[in-house]
Protein backbone atom coordinates (compact mmCIF):
# COMPACT_ATOMS: atom_id res chain seq x y z
CA UNK A 1 0.00 0.00 0.00
CA UNK A 2 2.48 2.63 0.67
CA UNK A 3 4.77 1.55 -2.37
CA UNK A 4 1.06 2.51 -4.25
CA UNK A 5 0.90 6.09 -2.53
CA UNK A 6 4.37 6.22 -3.49
CA UNK A 7 4.27 6.00 -6.94
CA UNK A 8 1.31 8.07 -7.09
CA UNK A 9 2.74 10.89 -5.49
CA UNK A 10 5.85 10.53 -7.60
CA UNK A 11 3.65 10.33 -10.72
CA UNK A 12 1.72 13.98 -9.68
CA UNK A 13 5.33 15.40 -8.93
CA UNK A 14 6.31 14.34 -12.17
CA UNK A 15 3.09 15.43 -14.07
CA UNK A 16 2.84 18.71 -15.93
CA UNK A 17 0.51 21.71 -14.50
CA UNK A 18 -2.98 22.15 -16.04
CA UNK A 19 -2.35 24.65 -18.71
CA UNK A 20 1.21 22.53 -20.20
CA UNK A 21 0.91 22.37 -23.78
CA UNK A 22 0.34 18.13 -23.28
CA UNK A 23 -3.13 18.79 -22.11
CA UNK A 24 -5.08 17.60 -24.65
CA UNK A 25 -8.11 19.33 -26.49
CA UNK A 26 -11.02 20.09 -24.70
CA UNK A 27 -13.95 17.19 -25.25
CA UNK A 28 -10.93 14.28 -26.15
CA UNK A 29 -10.03 12.96 -22.62
CA UNK A 30 -7.92 10.46 -22.88
CA UNK A 31 -8.30 6.77 -22.04
CA UNK A 32 -8.61 5.88 -18.48
CA UNK A 33 -6.38 3.35 -18.47
CA UNK A 34 -3.57 5.63 -20.41
CA UNK A 35 -1.94 6.73 -17.45
CA UNK A 36 1.38 8.06 -18.60
CA UNK A 37 0.66 7.93 -22.67
CA UNK A 38 -1.03 10.82 -24.34
CA UNK A 39 -3.52 8.76 -26.93
CA UNK A 40 -2.64 10.24 -30.49
CA UNK A 41 -4.96 12.62 -32.19
CA UNK A 42 -4.56 10.99 -35.82
CA UNK A 43 -3.29 7.18 -34.88
CA UNK A 44 -2.70 7.00 -39.33
CA UNK A 45 0.12 9.00 -40.62
CA UNK A 46 0.09 9.33 -44.31
CA UNK A 47 3.47 9.38 -46.46
CA UNK A 48 5.16 8.55 -49.73
CA UNK A 49 7.82 6.31 -50.63
CA UNK A 50 11.35 8.35 -49.69
CA UNK A 51 10.27 10.75 -47.48
CA UNK A 52 10.51 11.36 -43.74
CA UNK A 53 7.85 10.02 -41.54
CA UNK A 54 7.22 10.84 -37.48
CA UNK A 55 4.79 8.45 -35.55
CA UNK A 56 4.05 10.42 -32.61
CA UNK A 57 4.40 9.14 -28.90
CA UNK A 58 4.53 12.01 -26.29
CA UNK A 59 4.37 11.02 -22.55
CA UNK A 60 1.94 13.18 -20.15
CA UNK A 61 4.42 12.14 -17.32
CA UNK A 62 8.06 11.12 -16.92
CA UNK A 63 8.02 7.95 -14.16
CA UNK A 64 10.74 6.14 -12.84
CA UNK A 65 13.00 3.89 -14.30
CA UNK A 66 10.98 3.78 -17.69
CA UNK A 67 11.92 2.76 -20.57
CA UNK A 68 9.91 3.18 -24.15
CA UNK A 69 9.68 0.77 -26.68
CA UNK A 70 8.99 0.90 -30.51
CA UNK A 71 8.27 -2.16 -32.41
CA UNK A 72 6.93 -2.80 -35.70
CA UNK A 73 3.75 -5.73 -36.17
CA UNK A 74 4.80 -7.66 -39.30
CA UNK A 75 1.49 -8.79 -41.15
CA UNK A 76 3.78 -12.15 -43.01
CA UNK A 77 3.86 -13.90 -39.44
CA UNK A 78 1.89 -11.56 -37.00
CA UNK A 79 5.22 -10.90 -34.99
CA UNK A 80 6.28 -8.00 -33.26
CA UNK A 81 9.55 -6.92 -34.41
CA UNK A 82 11.63 -4.17 -32.01
CA UNK A 83 13.03 -1.15 -33.67
CA UNK A 84 14.36 0.99 -30.45
CA UNK A 85 14.53 1.05 -27.08
CA UNK A 86 15.25 4.09 -24.89
CA UNK A 87 15.25 5.50 -21.20
CA UNK A 88 15.07 9.28 -22.05
CA UNK A 89 18.74 9.24 -21.62
CA UNK A 90 20.01 6.68 -23.93
CA UNK A 91 18.85 4.47 -27.07
CA UNK A 92 19.61 1.34 -28.93
CA UNK A 93 18.39 0.53 -32.36
CA UNK A 94 17.69 -3.30 -33.69
CA UNK A 95 16.66 -4.86 -36.88
CA UNK A 96 16.76 -3.56 -40.53
CA UNK A 97 15.10 -0.38 -39.70
CA UNK A 98 18.04 0.77 -37.52
CA UNK A 99 19.92 2.55 -39.98
CA UNK A 100 16.97 4.65 -40.99
CA UNK A 101 15.05 5.58 -37.56
CA UNK A 102 15.64 7.35 -34.93
CA UNK A 103 13.63 9.83 -31.68
CA UNK A 104 12.57 13.11 -32.69
CA UNK A 105 12.70 14.06 -29.19
CA UNK A 106 11.68 17.79 -29.54
CA UNK A 107 11.27 18.23 -25.59
CA UNK A 108 11.44 15.51 -22.34
CA UNK A 109 8.21 14.21 -22.64
CA UNK A 110 8.70 13.49 -26.89
CA UNK A 111 9.57 9.82 -27.43
CA UNK A 112 8.28 9.81 -31.30
CA UNK A 113 9.57 7.85 -33.60
CA UNK A 114 11.32 9.39 -36.90
CA UNK A 115 11.46 6.80 -39.99
CA UNK A 116 13.81 8.46 -42.75
CA UNK A 117 14.02 7.58 -46.56
CA UNK A 118 10.54 5.56 -46.23
CA UNK A 119 10.39 1.82 -48.00
CA UNK A 120 7.67 0.21 -49.45
CA UNK A 121 8.14 -2.13 -46.17
CA UNK A 122 8.14 0.37 -43.63
CA UNK A 123 3.87 0.36 -44.05
CA UNK A 124 2.39 -1.29 -41.74
CA UNK A 125 1.28 -1.25 -37.16
CA UNK A 126 4.10 0.19 -35.11
CA UNK A 127 3.48 -0.03 -31.02
CA UNK A 128 4.82 2.50 -28.49
CA UNK A 129 4.82 0.38 -25.32
CA UNK A 130 6.10 2.38 -21.95
CA UNK A 131 7.37 -0.43 -19.08
CA UNK A 132 7.53 1.19 -15.97
CA UNK A 133 8.43 -1.63 -13.83
CA UNK A 134 4.92 -2.46 -12.43
CA UNK A 135 2.81 -1.90 -15.62
CA UNK A 136 3.01 -1.55 -19.08
CA UNK A 137 1.22 1.24 -21.26
CA UNK A 138 1.02 1.57 -25.25
CA UNK A 139 -0.50 2.96 -28.04
CA UNK A 140 -0.54 1.60 -32.00
CA UNK A 141 -0.23 3.70 -34.64
CA UNK A 142 -0.83 2.73 -38.65
CA UNK A 143 1.99 4.19 -41.38
CA UNK A 144 -0.13 4.95 -44.27
CA UNK A 145 2.14 4.80 -47.69
CA UNK A 146 -0.21 6.72 -50.47
CA UNK A 147 0.36 4.16 -53.84
CA UNK A 148 -1.30 1.77 -55.73
CA UNK A 149 -1.93 -1.49 -56.08
CA UNK A 150 -1.42 -3.88 -59.64
CA UNK A 151 -2.27 -7.43 -60.65
CA UNK A 152 0.65 -9.63 -61.91
CA UNK A 153 1.14 -12.68 -63.46
CA UNK A 154 4.61 -14.22 -65.05
CA UNK A 155 5.04 -14.65 -68.73
CA UNK A 156 3.53 -18.32 -68.78
CA UNK A 157 0.46 -17.73 -67.75
CA UNK A 158 -2.06 -16.98 -64.92
CA UNK A 159 -1.97 -19.10 -61.38
CA UNK A 160 2.17 -19.77 -61.59
CA UNK A 161 3.15 -18.52 -58.64
CA UNK A 162 3.31 -19.91 -55.22
CA UNK A 163 3.59 -17.54 -51.96
CA UNK A 164 7.28 -17.24 -51.70
CA UNK A 165 7.61 -16.38 -55.84
CA UNK A 166 4.32 -14.29 -55.73
CA UNK A 167 6.74 -12.08 -53.14
CA UNK A 168 9.82 -12.37 -54.87
CA UNK A 169 8.45 -11.31 -58.07
CA UNK A 170 6.52 -8.26 -57.10
CA UNK A 171 9.71 -7.32 -55.76
CA UNK A 172 11.60 -8.01 -58.78
CA UNK A 173 8.99 -5.10 -60.08
CA UNK A 174 9.96 -2.57 -57.82
CA UNK A 175 7.03 -3.29 -55.46
CA UNK A 176 6.19 -5.73 -52.82
CA UNK A 177 3.06 -8.00 -51.88
CA UNK A 178 0.08 -5.78 -50.63
CA UNK A 179 -1.61 -5.96 -47.92
CA UNK A 180 -5.38 -6.65 -47.45
CA UNK A 181 -5.91 -3.33 -46.40
CA UNK A 182 -4.38 -1.39 -49.27
CA UNK A 183 -5.98 -4.29 -51.80
CA UNK A 184 -9.22 -3.24 -49.95
CA UNK A 185 -8.65 0.15 -50.86
CA UNK A 186 -7.78 -0.45 -54.44
CA UNK A 187 -10.65 -2.21 -54.84
CA UNK A 188 -12.74 0.97 -53.38
CA UNK A 189 -11.19 3.25 -56.22
CA UNK A 190 -12.22 1.29 -59.06
CA UNK A 191 -9.71 -2.19 -59.21
CA UNK A 192 -11.76 -5.11 -61.11
CA UNK A 193 -9.91 -8.35 -61.48
CA UNK A 194 -11.13 -11.75 -62.12
CA UNK A 195 -8.04 -13.56 -61.45
CA UNK A 196 -7.41 -14.36 -57.65
CA UNK A 197 -4.02 -13.16 -55.94
CA UNK A 198 -1.64 -13.72 -53.21
CA UNK A 199 -1.50 -10.74 -50.94
CA UNK A 200 1.42 -10.31 -47.48
CA UNK A 201 -0.12 -12.13 -45.00
CA UNK A 202 -0.66 -15.45 -47.08
CA UNK A 203 -3.72 -15.20 -47.96
CA UNK A 204 -5.76 -15.20 -51.58
CA UNK A 205 -8.37 -12.80 -52.83
CA UNK A 206 -9.52 -10.79 -55.97
CA UNK A 207 -11.62 -7.49 -56.06
CA UNK A 208 -15.22 -7.40 -58.28
CA UNK A 209 -16.77 -4.55 -58.60
CA UNK A 210 -18.95 -5.95 -62.03
CA UNK A 211 -20.24 -9.05 -61.25
CA UNK A 212 -20.25 -11.38 -63.77
CA UNK A 213 -20.37 -15.05 -64.60
CA UNK A 214 -16.34 -16.06 -64.79
CA UNK A 215 -15.70 -14.10 -61.37
CA UNK A 216 -18.03 -16.11 -58.83
CA UNK A 217 -21.17 -15.49 -60.69
CA UNK A 218 -23.46 -12.22 -61.44
CA UNK A 219 -25.73 -13.16 -58.03
CA UNK A 220 -22.34 -12.10 -55.76
CA UNK A 221 -22.15 -8.92 -54.91
CA UNK A 222 -19.58 -6.42 -55.65
CA UNK A 223 -16.29 -6.81 -53.15
CA UNK A 224 -13.26 -8.63 -52.32
CA UNK A 225 -13.63 -12.18 -52.57
CA UNK A 226 -11.28 -14.13 -50.64
CA UNK A 227 -9.67 -17.66 -50.76
CA UNK A 228 -8.80 -17.70 -47.18
CA UNK A 229 -5.22 -18.86 -46.41
CA UNK A 230 -3.76 -21.26 -48.56
CA UNK A 231 -0.57 -23.44 -48.48
CA UNK A 232 2.46 -21.16 -49.47
CA UNK A 233 4.47 -23.87 -50.85
CA UNK A 234 1.88 -25.66 -53.25
CA UNK A 235 -0.88 -23.27 -53.61
CA UNK A 236 -0.42 -21.73 -56.70
CA UNK A 237 -2.00 -18.24 -58.05
CA UNK A 238 -1.44 -14.77 -59.31
CA UNK A 239 0.00 -11.58 -57.34
CA UNK A 240 -1.37 -8.44 -56.04
CA UNK A 241 1.41 -6.02 -55.83
CA UNK A 242 1.97 -2.66 -54.63
CA UNK A 243 4.48 0.23 -55.64
CA UNK A 244 4.65 3.99 -54.20
CA UNK A 245 6.40 7.59 -55.35
CA UNK A 246 9.25 6.92 -57.51
CA UNK A 247 12.73 8.81 -56.76
CA UNK A 248 13.09 9.24 -60.29
CA UNK A 249 12.05 9.50 -63.64
CA UNK A 250 9.92 7.16 -66.37
CA UNK A 251 10.10 8.27 -69.96
CA UNK A 252 9.64 6.65 -73.24
CA UNK A 253 11.67 5.95 -76.12
CA UNK A 254 10.11 6.25 -79.71
CA UNK A 255 11.13 3.03 -82.09
CA UNK A 256 10.94 -0.54 -83.44
CA UNK A 257 12.64 -2.28 -80.96
CA UNK A 258 13.05 -5.51 -80.15
CA UNK A 259 13.81 -6.20 -76.38
CA UNK A 260 17.21 -6.63 -75.93
CA UNK A 261 17.70 -3.41 -78.34
CA UNK A 262 15.35 -1.93 -75.75
CA UNK A 263 17.43 -2.43 -73.34
CA UNK A 264 20.86 -1.05 -74.56
CA UNK A 265 18.56 2.09 -75.68
CA UNK A 266 17.89 3.39 -72.56
CA UNK A 267 21.46 1.93 -71.44
CA UNK A 268 22.66 4.78 -74.06
CA UNK A 269 20.48 7.71 -72.32
CA UNK A 270 22.50 6.49 -68.86
CA UNK A 271 19.12 4.72 -67.65
CA UNK A 272 17.37 1.31 -67.15
CA UNK A 273 14.38 -0.71 -69.07
CA UNK A 274 11.45 0.27 -66.70
CA UNK A 275 10.03 -1.89 -64.27
CA UNK A 276 6.52 -2.55 -63.99
CA UNK A 277 6.06 -1.92 -60.67
CA UNK A 278 7.87 1.79 -61.67
CA UNK A 279 5.75 2.24 -64.71
CA UNK A 280 2.69 2.15 -62.36
CA UNK A 281 3.59 4.69 -60.39
CA UNK A 282 4.68 6.62 -62.72
CA UNK A 283 1.26 6.66 -64.28
CA UNK A 284 -0.01 7.35 -60.42
CA UNK A 285 1.49 9.93 -59.17
CA UNK A 286 2.99 11.60 -62.55
CA UNK A 287 0.06 11.14 -64.51
CA UNK A 288 2.71 9.45 -67.54
CA UNK A 289 -0.14 9.13 -70.20
CA UNK A 290 1.48 7.64 -73.76
CA UNK A 291 -0.46 5.50 -76.37
CA UNK A 292 2.63 3.74 -77.04
CA UNK A 293 3.45 0.41 -76.32
CA UNK A 294 6.84 -0.01 -74.62
CA UNK A 295 8.85 -3.05 -73.27
CA UNK A 296 9.76 -3.48 -69.69
CA UNK A 297 12.30 -5.02 -67.58
CA UNK A 298 10.38 -8.04 -67.04
CA UNK A 299 9.33 -8.74 -71.17
CA UNK A 300 6.02 -7.54 -71.12
CA UNK A 301 4.78 -4.42 -73.20
CA UNK A 302 2.71 -1.90 -71.50
CA UNK A 303 1.30 1.73 -71.50
CA UNK A 304 -0.18 4.46 -69.31
CA UNK A 305 -2.77 6.10 -69.87
CA UNK A 306 -3.99 8.96 -67.50
CA UNK A 307 -6.37 10.38 -70.09
CA UNK A 308 -8.99 7.84 -71.49
CA UNK A 309 -9.60 8.65 -75.18
CA UNK A 310 -11.16 6.47 -78.04
CA UNK A 311 -7.70 5.71 -79.87
CA UNK A 312 -5.82 4.52 -77.13
CA UNK A 313 -7.15 1.05 -76.15
CA UNK A 314 -11.15 2.51 -76.15
CA UNK A 315 -11.53 1.70 -72.49
CA UNK A 316 -13.19 4.42 -70.08
CA UNK A 317 -10.87 4.37 -67.69
CA UNK A 318 -7.84 5.34 -66.73
CA UNK A 319 -4.98 2.23 -66.40
CA UNK A 320 -1.77 0.66 -67.11
CA UNK A 321 -2.82 -1.41 -70.12
CA UNK A 322 -0.80 -4.26 -71.75
CA UNK A 323 -0.01 -5.62 -74.75
CA UNK A 324 1.04 -9.11 -72.57
CA UNK A 325 4.45 -10.69 -73.67
CA UNK A 326 5.29 -11.04 -76.97
CA UNK A 327 8.28 -12.43 -78.35
CA UNK A 328 11.33 -10.59 -77.40
CA UNK A 329 12.33 -10.99 -81.01
CA UNK A 330 9.78 -8.46 -82.16
CA UNK A 331 10.96 -5.51 -83.27
CA UNK A 332 7.54 -3.41 -82.86
CA UNK A 333 7.67 -1.38 -80.17
CA UNK A 334 9.55 1.51 -78.17
CA UNK A 335 10.69 0.99 -74.70
CA UNK A 336 9.69 2.88 -71.42
CA UNK A 337 12.95 3.86 -69.28
CA UNK A 338 13.80 4.57 -66.02
CA UNK A 339 16.23 7.24 -64.49
CA UNK A 340 17.21 6.89 -60.33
Amino acid sequence: MHRLLLLGCLWLLAAPPASSIFQRPTGTPAPAHLQYLLEPLHPTVHTQRGATATLPCVLRALPRNYRVKWSKVEPANYRENIIIITNGLYHKNYGPLSPRVRLRHSHRYDASLTITDVALEDEGRYRCQLVNGLEDESVSLTLHLEGVVFPYQPSNGRYKFNYHEAKRACEQQDSRLATYQQLYKAWTEGLDWCNAGWILDGTVHYPIINSREPCGGRLLLPGVRTYGARDKQKDRFDAFCFTSALQGQVYFIRGHLNFKEAGQACRNHGAAIAKVGQLYSAWKFSQLDRCDGGWLADGSVRYPIATPRERCGGLPDPGVRSFGFPSKEMRTYGTYCFVG
